[in-house]
């Protein structure tokens, strides 16, 4: 005769030692879910060596990194497969993509704004096919920007740009496809020669209460992702170098670049400009700031870059009848 529960806890305890010594068979909780764990460390590991990634096919790394912050969705998803697996080692492996992801884009989700800026500029691609200029205008002009570049302007859309700034801004200059507005005097506006054959890419100094700045306005050529050729982008490559040349001679003390760059800083083909000047919605910004496509922002390719000035806050404004958002920031001067 056995008394009720007798040997029951030594057996209870056997299974668990013998779980333990057997975590190595295919139905174990630590070999459970291998797949999910090799997935998890090779995000991780691609998240960490980015930059590492060739661009020799297709512009492989350059591609990657466009849209690098938007791999933090897997985080998700793979914690959720490793919870319905019930797999530990799916679990401890996720460690190394969470921490890949938060070392490269933490800093970026918070609100750094600061106060005390005394200079508003927006940077705003208004799209070639933009069907209301007249009500971009007035978008500009309801954001109080003291200065303003716009990219993309087309001979037939600037009559309308013109006049619909023309009140707020008694300064400007059209080069090009790129033109600069301005509530405060402007001076020396001149063509900058990016490598294309024609202009997309300007310079002037503006004047705000004695204090010059020179002020950059570019829209370096687009790039396309093709499934024979990748990430095409050897134009914009090519177009990012020289601007970097122009911008690193450049003698002003304070310098701001304002454009569409059809890239993010995150892209490495970027850095003879990103390498040298400091991003405003990285510095003052609250998020990401993806500006294109402006449906559904995917991307911060719209960019306030500066140098020898401090960046205060920097956002992303409400849609206009442009297939890109306005990008906006204030400095101290």
């Amino acid at each position: 005769m056995t008394e009720p529960g007798q040997g029951q806890e030594p057996e209870r305890a056997g299974s668990r030692a013998e779980r333990l010594r057997n975590w190595w068979r295919p139905e174990g909780t630590w070999r459970r879910g291998i797949v999910l764990a090799v997935l998890a460390v090779l995000l991780g590991i691609v998240m960490l060596l980015h930059s590492r990634i060739p661009n020799d096919v297709g512009n492989l790394g350059s591609l990657l990194e466009t849209f690098l912050p938007w791999f933090g969705l897997c985080l998700p998803l793979l914690l959720i497969a490793a919870v319905l697996r019930r797999s530990a080692t799916a679990l401890i492996a996720l460690v190394l993509p969470v921490f890949a992801w938060v070392s490269l884009f933490a800093g970026q989700i918070t609100d750094k704004a600061g106060a005390g800026g005394n200079l508003t500029v927006i940077s705003h691609n208004v799209d070639a096919d933009n069907p209301d200029p007249a009500g971009t205008s007035r978008d500009i002009v309801a954001s109080g920007a003291d200065v303003v570049a716009l990219e993309e302007l087309t001979s037939a859309a600037l009559p309308k740009y013109r006049d619909g700034l023309a009140k707020a801004y008694p300064y400007h200059t059209v080069q090009g496809t790129v033109g600069l507005w301005s509530k405060h005097p402007m001076s020396d506006p001149q063509p900058v020669d990016i490598k294309l054959g024609w202009t997309r890419a300007m310079r002037a100094v503006v004047t705000y209460h004695g204090q010059p700045f020179a002020v950059y306005v570019a829209h370096l050529p687009s790039v396309r992702v093709k499934l024979d050729a990748g990430f095409t982008a050897n134009q914009r490559d090519a177009s990012a170098k020289a601007l970097g040349e122009t911008i690193a001679a450049d003698p002003a003390k304070k310098v701001f670049l304002l454009g569409d760059l059809n890239g993010t800083m995150n892209d490495r083909s970027l850095a003879p400009v990103t390498s040298q000047m400091r991003s405003a919605q990285g510095a003052a910004g609250d998020g990401f700031g993806f500006s294109w496509p402006a449906s559904f922002p995917m991307a911060r390719i719209d960019h306030i870059m500066v140098k020898g000035v401090e960046p205060v806050k920097a956002w992303v404004l409400q849609p206009t009848g442009s297939d890109h958002r306005p990008v906006a920031a204030s400095v101290k001067l």
